[in-house]
């Protein structure tokens, strides 16, 4: 037998771990002495030490080690989900090198002062729609005012907080006979008019975001941005872009002060 120092010594291994494994019961002494309190460990549990100090160094929790370390046939299972998670921690981390190495480009060319990319995702959700050919992008301002007055008409209440967006269906930037559709979450659907339409939009899992400020003639500089971020980062383009409007001519007089957050549904 050898005393617990010893035996913490032969395998490089602390006394008060060696203490707290056999206070949670996954390692206990071999024998303790009734008089001096000395802990005793056999050489027989050295296979078993070596085994869990193996199952940490891979990352396995303790509390997982506890259930799997004399269950050889449960090991393998136990294994192969730590092989899994780890390979997502790789492939997440891949991902952040890559975002962080482009990231130092924006940052050498100043782009950062105008464009910040994040990715996340686009909840699921009812909106009113209209779909139409607009020829430029000030067609806007006469067209879609006669969508709210059709919502108001068949008493469609706009979802809190707002979400207003653009779907371009031409899938990338245009400045003449857009493509477009346009959006207005609601609380819930209502019947279809001639003029607009309620359905339900899927959830996003992946999108790129981005904030763009200025008029919208100058929205260009954001999709362009846009696609060759994600071409950098190795993404794919998996849907139509939208163009949220956050602030515009409702409550902004000064152009220059509207703010457009560019969304592009997206995957690896």
């Amino acid at each position: 037998m050898y005393r617990i120092g010893l035996f913490s010594k032969m395998n490089r291994i602390t006394t008060k771990t060696l203490r707290y494994y056999e206070k949670i019961g996954l390692l206990k002494p071999a024998y303790i002495d009734d008089e001096t309190g000395y802990r005793y460990y056999t050489s027989n549990q050295l296979p078993k030490l070596h085994k869990i100090i193996t199952l940490k160094q891979m990352g396995l929790s303790l509390t997982d080690i506890m259930h799997i370390v004399d269950q050889p046939i449960s090991v393998e299972v136990f294994l192969k989900l730590k092989e899994k998670e780890l390979n997502e921690v790789i492939n997440d981390n891949k991902k952040k090198i890559l975002q962080i190495k482009n990231y130092m480009k924006i940052l050498s060319n100043d782009e950062h002062i105008k464009y910040n990319p994040v990715v996340r995702s686009l909840p699921r959700v009812n909106v009113a729609s209209m779909r139409f050919i607009a020829s430029s992008y000030d067609e806007y301002f006469e067209i879609i005012p006669k969508m709210g007055l059709e919502m108001r008409r068949k008493g469609a209440v706009c979802a809190e907080p707002e979400y207003c967006f653009n779907i371009y269906h031409d899938g990338e930037y245009k400045e003449k006979n857009i493509d477009v559709e346009t959006c207005e979450a609601v609380v819930e659907l209502c019947e279809d008019s001639d003029l607009v339409k309620y359905k339900v939009i899927e959830k996003v899992d992946e999108a790129l975001c981005l904030l763009h400020r200025g008029p919208y003639e100058t929205l260009r500089e954001a999709h362009w941005f846009a696609y060759k971020w994600i071409d950098d980062n190795g993404y794919n383009v998996i849907g139509n872009p939208r163009e949220s409007y956050i602030d515009g001519i409702w409550n902004k007089d000064d152009k220059d002060l509207w703010l457009t957050e560019i969304q592009i549904p997206i995957k690896k």
